[in-house]
């Protein structure tokens, strides 16, 4: 299933999707928690984003696992191997920060949208701003060095 369409690596046509959607919603959970009186405009948005982006990324993950797994068959080896290993690792990291983000996205939306207040008493607005800018500068920095290692995977710019 996540191995080739048509003789093209499915990884090539679902890796885009994580490129835009994880840093879509890194930035709305960051303003999100920085700016409260947004939050019923935004919500929707900011749900829909944290399916929709560890969903992407994760995608993006079992594909290029099955590319890897293809290239090893061919034969791939030496510095070849080590980069597309790096740009494993960081795809593996982006896909599990992106699913925490996700997690604490939908979180933080349900509890502001059942109060039907902008805002969560003091410890949880401090709390939840907190961990959606962590995760949100994490999941942020490991997609751009999984797509940086991508590229250079297959650019070969080292």
């Amino acid at each position: 299933m996540f191995d080739q369409i048509n003789g093209l690596p499915v990884h090539v046509l679902v890796l885009h999707a994580a490129v835009v959607f994880v840093p879509l919603l890194a930035l709305g959970a960051v303003v999100y928690a920085l700016v409260p009186r947004w939050r019923p405009k935004m919500g929707w948005a900011l749900g829909l984003l944290a399916i929709v982006a560890p969903a992407s990324a994760f995608v993006a993950m079992a594909s290029g696992s099955k590319l890897y797994d293809r290239l090893l068959d061919q034969g791939i080896s030496g510095a070849g191997k080590e980069i597309l290993d790096d740009h494993m690792g960081f795809g593996t990291l982006t896909a599990w920060f992106t699913l925490g983000l996700g997690l604490v996205s939908l979180v933080m939306v349900a509890l502001t949208w059942r109060r039907g207040s902008t805002r969560l008493p003091m410890p949880g607005e401090i709390g939840g701003a907190v961990a959606l800018i962590v995760l949100a500068a994490l999941s942020g920095w490991y997609v751009f060095q999984t797509g940086d290692s991508g590229a250079n995977a297959v650019w070969g710019t080292y």
